[in-house]
């Protein structure tokens, strides 16, 4: 089988393209969450403790000022920017905890029925197996 023809059977199967539509659809709503996690939750997030700016927060390693914009002191040098990294946990976070809701629904919905009782055998059977038994005796 040439190489050719083996890509076209493994790109058409079922499977891979789930998992395409199942990726273009991941590289949406992971922009989504980052728009909530961005506009929304930060800055509730910030007001709480005091006004902070979370998008700004950072440690300067080249000896910035530490009152300057974060894109500014970027440019003065290397700064840690530890805030941007606790928008990207929390992003994180809130993705695992959306797919962990989404895979246990789709277990659920998969869950097997338990298997039907067996069928109750019929009287004719039930007669033969007494009268074979009553004829070993």
């Amino acid at each position: 089988m040439s190489m050719a023809s083996e890509f076209k059977d493994f790109i058409s199967k079922g499977n891979v393209m789930d998992l395409a539509v199942g990726v273009i659809i991941g590289g949406a709503f992971g922009k989504i969450v980052d728009s909530l996690v961005n506009d929304v939750i930060m800055p509730i997030v910030g007001k709480i403790f005091g006004g902070l700016d979370f998008s700004n927060m950072y440690i300067p390693l080249n000896g910035q000022e530490m009152g300057m914009a974060l894109v500014e002191a970027k440019k003065a040098g290397a700064v840690l920017a530890y805030g941007n990294f606790i928008s990207i946990v929390l992003n994180f976070l809130i993705l695992a905890f959306v797919i962990f809701q989404m895979v246990k629904m789709v277990n659920r919905m998969k869950k097997e029925a338990p298997p039907a009782p067996p069928a109750p055998t019929p009287d004719d059977v039930l007669l033969l197996r007494e009268i074979r038994d009553a004829l070993k005796k």
